[in-house]
């Protein structure tokens, strides 16, 4: 199997990585619109990774393609693949706002071609577990969600701008995972946020804390916390308190986190310093999946039609956070 990756930067080098690890994937086609870039990402990944000049000689090429271009490039790039009918793993957001989502999801389904969202939650081992628990009944009636989300350093703060804000941005993985997590709809969001962290955020028309609460139609409820500086390292857990169970992922002994109890955890040294260490795993898990589903070994367990619940509640948290008032939703399915 041959696997292409479109836009080979952080991230995409990282999946290049992953993919080429698989022993299902014989090759990894790797492209990107910048000069050299792909070459030398070839380079350092070795053997088993070659660079393509052009976005149709990997289309050509490839049983399946990664987009891991900027966010703006993603709806052109996708289409392009859809009309070459090969199978898709594309980075979040797909597109920027939900009109364009929307056509986009259309688009897809219309195809029948197979197009996953880089949702890496979905894909972690702890996570899915926790789905399949749920799923089984093995926590009862689910009571509450509570999901934390701190990043160790701040982004950027050239990025702010254009990041789409701390909902759109950083807890959009959690307005993703909780709700396919608790399986039913959200029907009210309330959202509020500050500025403590950098006042480059409050320029920006953000926040670099923010909370957000969100009722269930069966009545569960979910609280979201994010923050974009924690001294001590980076932070993303779960919680999930039922009727016969309360479970937990994140919490390990690389948690930044120390209790004041006696024999009770203390953060270490070896905290995990980001994303790509946390969730380590779930990026594994992620490139066997698309592997899997460009196959057709496995089902899709990220459709792109779910990414219209997640923006469609991150643009609701942004309006509460606004408003300071709660915002009803109604139609918004998991």
């Amino acid at each position: 199997m041959r696997i292409g990756v479109a836009g080979v930067g952080r991230i995409g080098t990282m999946h290049a990585a992953n993919l080429a690890a698989l022993p299902s994937v014989d090759e990894v086609l790797l492209f990107d619109p910048v000069p050299g870039r792909a070459e030398q990402a070839a380079r350092t990944l070795g053997p088993g990774s070659t660079a393509v000049a052009t976005l149709d000689e990997l289309l050509a090429a490839g049983d399946g393609v990664l987009v891991a271009t900027p966010t703006d490039t993603h709806p052109e790039l996708l289409r392009r693949c859809l009309a070459a009918k090969v199978p898709v793993l594309c980075e979040k957001p797909v597109a920027g706002d939900l009109a364009a989502l929307a056509g986009l999801v259309a688009e897809v389904e219309a195809s029948g071609v197979p197009v996953l969202v880089g949702f890496q939650r979905r894909f972690d081992p702890a996570v899915v577990e926790l789905h399949r628990r749920i799923r089984a009944g093995d926590l009862g009636t689910v009571y509450q969600v509570r999901a934390i989300g701190n990043d160790a350093t701040p982004p950027d703060l050239g990025y702010l701008p254009a990041s789409g804000g701390i909902f759109r941005d950083l807890l959009i993985h959690d307005l993703d995972a909780v709700p396919w997590l608790v399986g039913e709809p959200v029907v009210e969001v309330y959202a509020s946020g500050s500025v403590l962290v950098d006042e480059a955020f409050a320029a920006a028309d953000d926040v670099d804390n923010a909370v957000a609460v969100l009722r269930f139609a069966g009545g569960a409820v979910a609280v979201l916390v994010g923050g974009r500086h924690d001294p001590l390292g980076y932070d993303h857990r779960l919680e999930v308190l039922g009727s016969r169970d309360s479970l937990a992922v994140g919490l390990d002994s690389r948690t930044p986190l120390t209790s004041l109890e006696p024999g009770g955890p203390v953060a270490t040294a070896d905290a995990y310093s980001g994303f790509a260490e946390r969730f380590r795993r779930a990026y594994q898990g992620e490139m066997a999946t698309f592997a899997d589903v460009v196959a057709g070994r496995a089902e899709n367990p990220s459709p792109v039609r779910d990414s219209l619940v997640s923006l469609r509640l991150a643009d609701a948290c942004e309006r509460s956070r606004r408003s300071g008032a709660p915002v009803r939703l109604e139609g918004v399915p998991v």
